[in-house]
């Protein structure tokens, strides 16, 4: 238990570092951003295939495997249905802590939910080395996901001291859904390989639905493709080193 809350507990604080760069500077090149967002969907999409479904299907079978992946597709996509995205060029120039900035930053927090489940649930797994491994992937896409947020609470006029407390609150929201995927893990039989799985869905959704189209159209695909190769790659030795 208490690895699962500090592994959760540094991953959500992945994106208040994501976040950092914002106190310093207004803004960051598209290519960075590409760049960093690859990166992060290789970790994701390295974490889900080689550590969350090939643990999946040893703790649970197929069957759990396939279910629960297929929950973890579906609730995200609901997620996105129907909570607002973040549009950080049609913010500029808003001059204040709008209902829509608020109504943005509720769904992060709701958005956040399935992340700290997946953290809860690969702790709570009999392989030890997972939850580490599933906090840093987790972590990795907060980071840049901070950013995005901070950069829109920058163009909404907010103060850089609120704007910090609202990423790190967001952050939180994690470690809350870490503790309560650990938990409902470890007292309920079978649903380990049903959480993996869903966590694994849930990452691979948020990789080819969000990320990967994020870096595609800003003219630096070549960069972002293999930056994601190597985020991929540093995954794999993480793995390794862990499993």
């Amino acid at each position: 238990m208490v690895e699962a809350l500090v592994g959760s507990f540094i991953s959500a604080m992945a994106t208040v570092l994501g976040a950092v760069p914002l106190l310093f500077v207004k803004s960051l090149s598209e290519k960075w951003k590409d760049v960093l967002i690859a990166f992060t969907a290789g970790i994701m999409v390295s974490a889900s295939t080689f550590g969350l479904l090939p643990q999946a299907l040893k703790e649970s079978g197929i069957i759990p495997l396939t279910l629960g992946l297929l929950i973890g597709v579906i609730a995200l996509d609901l997620l996105e249905k129907n909570l607002p995205h973040i549009d950080i060029e049609q913010k500029r120039g808003v001059s204040s802590f709008d209902s829509k900035s608020l109504l943005v930053i509720f769904a992060l927090f709701i958005h956040n939910i399935p992340e700290g489940l997946s953290t809860g649930f690969s702790y709570a797994s009999s392989n030890g080395g997972l939850g580490p491994m599933v906090a840093i992937a987790i972590g990795a896409q907060n980071m840049p996901e901070g950013l995005v947020l901070a950069i829109f609470l920058i163009h909404s006029k907010v103060s850089k001291l609120k704007l910090m407390l609202i990423v790190t609150l967001t952050g939180l929201m994690e470690v809350v859904s870490a503790i309560v995927g650990y938990f409902a893990a470890s007292y309920i039989e079978g649903l380990i390989g049903y959480g993996l799985a869903f966590a694994s869905g849930a990452m691979l959704f948020i990789v080819y639905k969000e990320l990967i189209p994020e870096t595609h159209g800003h003219g630096y695909e070549r960069s972002a493709t293999y930056s994601f190769i190597i985020g991929l790659l540093i995954m794999i030795y993480i793995s390794f080193y862990f499993g």
